[in-house]
């Protein structure tokens, strides 16, 4: 009986493991994301934390967006910032996109975007699905939430 007991209580774990949404891979959510308006009307910077709650990594690959005709990530370094190809979203982890940091170049703006005004964006990963996420324009000076 305790042969079958166990293999009972192996089930319910294994199982149990697969309930809730919680299986292998990234888990990616989108929170704080901002455009200040821009002092031009031919670039932005974009703002955002992009969270991962699974259990691998991920990557940010490439962003598009309904204003910009390219969208470039970019890092800073001794604050000189240069284009990269991805940006790591670490398993457990987060990458954030801020001020004076890591961050989001729109250029070719169709139109300067002003202050209560929406943009769409849309971030492509290495391995999750796109999120399609619409981005207030905040007052040029704002520093984040």
């Amino acid at each position: 009986m305790a042969p079958a007991l166990a293999s009972a209580l192996a089930a319910v774990l294994l199982l149990g493991g697969c309930a809730g949404g919680t299986g292998a891979g990234p888990e990616l959510d989108v929170e704080d994301a901002y455009v200040p308006e821009p002092v031009n009307e031919t670039v932005a910077g974009g703002f955002l934390t992009v969270r991962n709650t699974g259990d691998a990594d991920d990557h940010l690959v490439a962003v598009t967006g309904d204003i910009a005709g390219t969208v470039e990530l970019h890092e800073t370094v001794d604050n000189s910032m240069r284009r990269v190809d991805r940006f790591a979203i670490p398993a457990g982890g987060e990458l954030v996109l801020s001020r004076g940091g890591n961050h989001l170049m729109l250029l070719d703006l169709s139109h300067r975007p002003v202050e209560g005004e929406t943009v769409f964006l849309e971030l492509h990963f290495e391995t999750s699905d796109p999120i399609g996420i619409d981005v207030p324009v905040e007052a040029g000076t704002h520093t984040g939430r």
